[in-house]
């Protein structure tokens, strides 16, 4: 099969590899459609994601299609089944697994991480990875269940309240994702930062109340606009002079939540006074814990709109260059279609 193999730093070939041996509780996956993450861009590049990935390994880890084949001790999922994965899989036995904070599993398999992926003709997971998706949802539309959970676990953590005022700092994928899990959770105004002019129009389009260019002077936009307090700051850019804006941003009482990833040796620059005089509340998000479930109700009930961002479809053959320049990613998500 077809299959994009990590080796080093700028180092991703797509190749003909064999499809792995299908275990008593595996399924093979013929795989429809696997988006392009930052997490994705990160391991190109020679950073570490969420956890050191060895060469030779298949990435993509946000994807869905359709089963091809069962292992014999399955018996809850079947030929023909159309499934989205969640690439995290708990070992269930560690400390971690057992206090109920398994996203810090000691042993965690990761899929298209820290071992082979969807982006790839065939995939062969855990049974217990693979989630049914009704007709209704595109394999695209499925496909984009693993960030929202992501999305998911890191809105839980906001402490949203009705009629809060929201500001999200990136309006990429993640960002919209963002905007409309706030907007679910009651938040009264909705504001977007974002450069570019496009992903503004779409931030407004999905509900966004002010939509914020930040090369701009955007503190004399929100007084215009009568906002003198943000409650939750939600940077989704992964940049660290995003991440110092958002801390500038907050108002008094606040929560900052930094989403996006950055490099493993990025800095900021805190003040600890303002952190002190605002008295902020500084958080991080990690993958998506037990969240994957709630996520794919999201998207079959069309409360969370995952398609209106999506840039472009691509085959396999163009990923390497794809991750390589960034003006190819500009655009928004881009879905790969092995």
């Amino acid at each position: 099969m077809n299959a994009a193999v990590f080796y080093s730093a700028s180092d991703l070939r797509v190749q003909d590899i064999p499809v792995d041996a299908l275990g008593e509780n595996d399924v093979l996956i013929r795989v429809r459609a696997c988006g392009i993450c930052g997490t994705d861009v990160h391991i190109f590049h020679g950073d570490e994601g969420a956890a050191k990935t060895p060469a030779g390994t298949v990435l993509g880890h946000e994807f869905a299609g359709e089963i091809v084949e069962v292992g014999a001790g399955v018996k809850h999922l079947k030929a023909g089944d159309r499934v989205c994965v969640d690439p995290n899989q708990l070992c269930g036995a560690c400390e971690y697994c057992l206090g109920g904070i398994g996203h810090f599993c000691e042993h965690m398999t990761g899929i298209g991480t820290t071992v082979h992926g969807g982006f790839a003709e065939y995939c062969v997971v855990a049974a217990s990875q693979a989630y049914r998706f009704s007709d209704s949802v595109s394999y695209d539309a499925a496909a984009m269940t693993e960030p929202v959970s992501c999305c998911l676990h890191g809105i839980d953590l906001c402490e949203i309240q009705c009629g809060s005022t929201v500001a999200v700092i990136g309006c990429g994928m993640i960002g919209l994702i963002m905007l409309q899990l706030a907007k679910l959770r009651g938040a009264a105004r909705l504001i977007a930062v974002e450069p570019v002019a496009e992903k503004r129009q779409q931030a407004i389009d999905l509900g966004a109340d002010l939509a914020l260019d930040p090369r701009e002077d955007w503190e004399a936009e929100l007084k215009k606009a009568g906002i003198t307090r943000i409650d939750t700051v939600i940077e989704c850019a992964g940049r660290t002079d995003t991440m110092e804006m958002a801390i500038r941003m907050a108002g008094n009482k606040s929560l900052v939540m930094l989403f996006g990833l950055t490099a493993p040796n990025d800095t900021i620059s805190v003040k600890p006074f303002e952190i002190f005089k605002k008295e902020i509340t500084l958080k991080a998000s990690y993958i998506n814990p037990y969240t994957f479930s709630r996520a794919l109700k999201l998207i079959e009930s069309g409360r969370v709109d995952v398609t209106s961002m999506v840039y472009r479809t691509a085959p396999l053959a163009e990923l390497p260059e794809i991750l390589a320049d960034g003006e190819k990613r500009r655009g928004g998500k881009i879905i790969i279609h092995p």
